[in-house]
């Protein structure tokens, strides 16, 4: 098992990252916003703890993905006009407060749904379409390696430690933006501004396939078997994720 969480993820990550370099910032975030890592997370906590714990860990995952929308969101906002630390400091700052907020709030899986969608839409709607700079190089060889490592450190991190942390706080961490947020610091760095809001919309769009994909297992594993339920949740969050980039490409 251990060796399946050291080679899944950063080989996911690989291809998400070289598919990325060829298509530009919006289709970056986009994969990112896949659950690339969160997805083999929940797979090993439905092996190493039980289909229950991971469906409940699925369900909080919901709940952490409007976080995760909120981070990217400020960073959005923040980034053509602000530079990376304030960028990266106002964005942990919404995220946190988001979070707080929903611990308090404790919402049903229901209220959960209607206030991602309704944090999703106004989120893709609040950040600015500006002019992309020219990208000012190519990155250095180390960006992809790091890009798995860090992968690495979350499937094993969340994993190992699921007995101390629980389902519900399992789940909730799952979605923090990891990745997301190493490829905004590094676009940022890179290109400017402008594209890191821009990669963040494609990590906002790829939450609803996310989502979807969290949905299914917190719906399913009580329901179905280890493999059905996973089967079904990665069909259905890729037919999810085909159809917004298309949707978004054919309105832009």
């Amino acid at each position: 098992m251990l060796v399946l969480k050291l080679a899944l993820s950063p080989a996911l990550i690989l291809i998400a990252s070289l598919a990325a370099r060829r298509w530009g910032a919006l289709v970056a975030g986009w994969i990112a916003g896949f659950p690339l890592t969160s997805g083999p997370v929940s797979i090993f906590l439905a092996v190493e703890q039980s289909p229950t714990f991971a469906a409940a860990a699925a369900e909080a995952t919901l709940v952490g993905v409007i976080a995760m929308v909120a981070f990217c969101l400020a960073y959005a906002k923040l980034a053509p006009s602000r530079g990376v630390p304030a960028s990266l400091v106002g964005a942990i700052a919404a995220m946190l407060a988001t979070t707080a907020l929903l611990l308090a709030l404790d919402p049903s899986l229901p209220a959960t749904l209607v206030l991602l969608l309704a944090t999703t839409t106004f989120s893709l709607a609040a950040i600015p379409r500006l002019p992309l700079a020219a990208p000012s190089g190519d990155p250095p060889w180390w960006d992809i390696p790091a890009r798995m490592a860090v992968a690495v450190g979350l499937v094993v991190g969340l994993t190992e430690f699921a007995d101390l942390l629980g389902p519900e706080l399992s789940g909730l961490i799952s979605p923090i933006p990891i990745f997301a947020s190493v490829l905004a610091v590094f676009t940022h760095r890179h290109d400017g501004g402008s594209a890191a809001a821009e990669l963040l919309r494609g990590v906002i769009l790829g939450s609803f396939s996310f989502s979807t994909f969290f949905l299914v297992v917190a719906l399913g594993l009580d329901r179905f078997g280890l493999v059905e339920t996973y089967a079904l949740a990665t069909a259905t969050a890729t037919a999810v994720n085909v159809a917004t980039l298309a949707l978004t490409r054919r309105r832009t």
